[in-house]
């Protein structure tokens, strides 16, 4: 049941029965799992949104300043690239800062614009929605406490005019690329002929500038990490104990991806009550929570192809080290 968090604001939220229910199980199976995995859906919780927020401030993390480089240079290019009206879709919104760049163009150009906010908690949604209206008159929010591919499952997700998806951050990256097609294929099925999505993806580089991005020398990104384990003691009754874990990264060129674990740094038990868990470590046994993939430009053309989308243009920062990719629904 939609919840009216003001006259231009509205919250879809899934039940938190179901939600937790989906962790629960992805916990269970993920560590009993050899070698152990955690999906990094599961990073965006209350805290673990706050943390990213802290990361993109970092100076090692620099995606963030690249993309919005890009919105700020090329953001009245990117809306005359597709004909209005436009109603937008932002999958992970997040404090949609980059976001505010694109609405203050589109609603240059017309009176009004719904905007349709996708992301895992209820709670930085209303927040970022209400602070969204407030500085723009012209816009309203329609605003989703999904995982985004149940939401597409359920459809829940509902459009009328020129539909522009945004994924941005190089969230795609943590998508192996079957699974990434396979999402590209999944938004693609809800759109019109002409709608278009904005894919923001990293681009490679070398290992160090990488690997720093993913381990900063203060302790945010591992703090990150670390809050999947916090999360399962919190809402699965686990008994994890943070300092018994390292946060590592590795980037492997041939994979184009940086991969981040946590590492056991002994041999102990875990017992996770709610899931009836007792999960053992060896020391050294780690377990993988997140692969960030990087690309080329060619790869993202490879990506595209057979998905419903085709690439029209890609805008890069000054030092090509971020691209943003306008795909069209075919």
């Amino acid at each position: 049941m939609p919840i009216v968090a003001s006259d231009r604001v509205v919250l879809l939220e899934d039940s938190r029965s179901a939600r937790t229910a989906t962790f629960a199980e992805d916990v269970r199976i993920g560590l009993s799992r050899k070698p152990k995995r955690l999906a990094p859906k599961y990073f965006y919780d209350d805290l673990g949104s706050a943390l990213f927020e802290a990361i993109c401030k970092l100076p090692e993390y620099y995606l963030t300043r690249a993309e919005s480089e890009i919105f700020e240079r090329y953001a009245d290019e990117i809306v005359m690239s597709l004909e209005g009206p436009l109603e937008l879709v932002e999958l992970g919104s997040g404090s949609a800062v980059k976001t505010r760049l694109l609405i203050d163009r589109i609603l240059a150009r017309q009176p009004h614009l719904r905007y349709h906010a996708i992301d895992i908690s209820p709670q930085a949604l209303v927040a970022s929605a209400q602070a969204l209206t407030e500085a723009h008159p012209g816009l309203s929010v329609h605003a989703y406490a999904y995982d985004y591919t149940a939401l597409f499952e359920a459809e829940a997700l509902v459009t009328r005019d020129r539909t522009l998806v945004l994924f941005l951050g190089s969230n795609i990256g943590n998508y192996d690329p079957l699974p990434a097609a396979q999402l590209l294929r999944s938004v693609g099925r809800t759109l019109k002929s002409g709608d278009a999505m904005l894919l923001g993806v990293d681009l490679k580089k070398s290992i160090e500038v990488l690997e720093a991005a993913y381990n900063d020398p203060t302790g945010v990104t591992s703090a990150f990490n670390k809050n999947l384990l916090g999360r399962i003691n919190r809402e699965l009754g686990g008994n994890f104990d943070l300092e018994a874990f390292d946060h590592e990264v590795h980037y492997t060129p041939v994979r184009g991806s940086v991969d981040s674990f946590l590492v056991a740094r002994r041999a102990h038990s875990v017992r996770i009550e709610a899931i009836d868990l007792t999960v053992s470590f060896a020391a050294g046994e780690s377990i993988h929570t997140e692969s960030s993939y990087k690309f080329s430009l060619d790869d993202i053309e490879r990506l595209s192809h057979g998905t419903g989308f085709s690439l029209r243009r890609t805008w890069t920062d000054e030092q090509r080290r971020f691209a943003v990719n306008l795909l069209v629904k075919l």
